[in-house]
């Protein structure tokens, strides 16, 4: 993917559903966002069928209610967010990310005996 489509707030909600719970209608999408704040039908409707335009969603016509899939791979979204991200904020520091966000939120144990384990998998892949 070289054009890259960087996705909005809005549509990174929408992808984070469809990725978690998989392709789905209008209708769905809307009452899954509905649980966290009141979103109109033809909002999400409309959000749906622009991101459908930029190439973010795919759209199954072949049934009355059309049903939407991601067309964004996860892990390749969030990893060019995070890059992005950390340039713009950061400098491009992974160190001045993590210490920004290990200082802000506690991690549980197992968050954090899952980071020793990516850090000392990452020495492991320096030798």
């Amino acid at each position: 993917m070289n054009d890259y489509i960087k996705p909005t707030e809005s549509e990174l909600e929408i992808l984070q559903l469809l990725w978690e719970y998989g392709p789905a209608t209008v209708r769905q999408i809307n009452d899954a966002l509905n649980k966290k704040r009141y979103t109109g039908y033809t909002t999400t409707l409309k959000l749906l069928q622009i991101m459908a335009q930029k190439g973010i969603v795919v759209v199954d016509k072949r049934v009355r209610t059309h049903v939407y899939k991601a067309a964004l791979q996860q892990e390749e979204t969030q990893q060019r967010l995070v890059d992005q991200f950390l340039d713009a904020a950061f400098g491009g520091s992974a160190k001045k990310l993590v210490m920004q966000v290990l200082g802000n939120k506690k991690p549980s144990k197992n968050e954090l005996d899952e980071i020793k384990s990516l850090i000392t998998k990452l020495e492991g892949n320096k030798s």
